[in-house]
C-alpha cells in the first residue's frame, strides 16, 4: 500500500468513526409484544431506521418461548418469562464482545436505577437495589423483581434486551412495577434513553482526552 493510499484509508476510518460515534435512540409510540425474535442484529436499522449503535424502546406484553430463550439457566430450569405490559429496550453495539455487552448491560441497569431514584428526588417511594443486571423494589409486602435482561452476541454485533414491568399483571414470579412507583412508561423510557445516550457520548469523549503512558 502506498503512503497516499494508507493516508486515504486512515482518513476514511476516521470519518467513519466520527460519523458513527453517537448512540442512536428511539422510542416507538405503538405498542407491540416482545417474543424474543426482536433480539437480533439490525433490528434497529431494518425495522426502525437506526443505522449504527442504537437502543430502541417500546411498551408491550412479553412472552418468550423456549425456542427464542437465550439464557441457558432459564432453559435448564424451564423458567417462564412473561409479563402483561413492560417497557422494552433493545440495545445493539457493533463489533462488541460478550464481556463488553455484559458490562453495558450492567451500566444500563445502573442507569435505570438512577433514573428511578432521581425521579423521587433521591428518596424513592420504596427501597431499590441492583444485583448485577437485575433491579428489585422492596414493597410493603415483600421484595419484587422490577426488571429482566439478557446480553448476547451475533457474528455482527452485541445485543441486550432489558425490560421493566409497567404492571405486575401476568408475571410468573413476584414482581414490582412502574405502577408501584407511579412512573409513566413513556416518561421513564425517554429518560433512560437520554441518560444512556449521554453516558455513551461521555465514555467516548473520555477516551480521546488522555495522554498515553510508557
Amino acid at each position: 500500500m502506498t503512503k497516499s493510499n494508507a493516508g486515504a484509508v486512515n482518513l476514511a476510518f476516521g470519518l467513519i468513526a466520527r460519523k458513527s460515534k453517537a448512540m442512536l435512540t428511539k422510542f416507538i409510540q405503538n405498542e407491540f409484544p416482545y417474543d424474543g425474535t426482536q433480539l437480533r442484529s439490525l433490528f434497529g436499522y431494518l425495522d426502525h431506521g437506526l443505522l449504527g449503535d442504537s437502543v430502541v424502546s417500546w411498551v408491550g406484553a412479553c412472552e418468550i418461548d423456549f425456542a427464542h430463550m437465550v439464557d441457558g439457566e432459564d432453559l435448564l430450569e424451564k423458567s417462564e418469562i412473561r409479563g402483561g405490559r413492560m417497557v422494552h429496550f433493545i440495545l445493539e453495539k457493533f463489533h462488541a464482545t460478550l464481556p463488553e455487552m455484559v458490562a453495558l448491560q450492567r451500566l444500563f441497569a445502573a442507569i435505570v436505577k438512577d433514573v428511578i431514584v432521581e425521579k423521587e428526588n433521591g428518596h424513592p417511594r420504596f427501597p431499590i437495589r441492583r444485583s448485577g443486571d437485575d433491579i428489585y423494589l422492596v414493597l410493603p409486602d415483600g421484595e419484587g423483581k422490577l426488571s429482566i435482561s439478557i446480553a448476547t452476541v451475533s457474528p455482527l454485533s452485541g445485543l441486550v434486551h432489558f425490560a421493566v414491568n409497567v404492571t405486575n399483571d401476568g408475571t410468573p414470579v413476584r414482581t414490582a412495577s412502574l405502577e408501584d412507583l407511579r412512573f409513566s412508561a413513556k416518561e421513564f423510557a425517554e429518560l433512560v434513553l437520554s441518560r444512556f445516550r449521554d453516558e455513551c457520548r461521555s465514555i467516548r469523549e473520555a477516551t480521546m482526552k488522555v495522554k498515553w503512558v510508557r
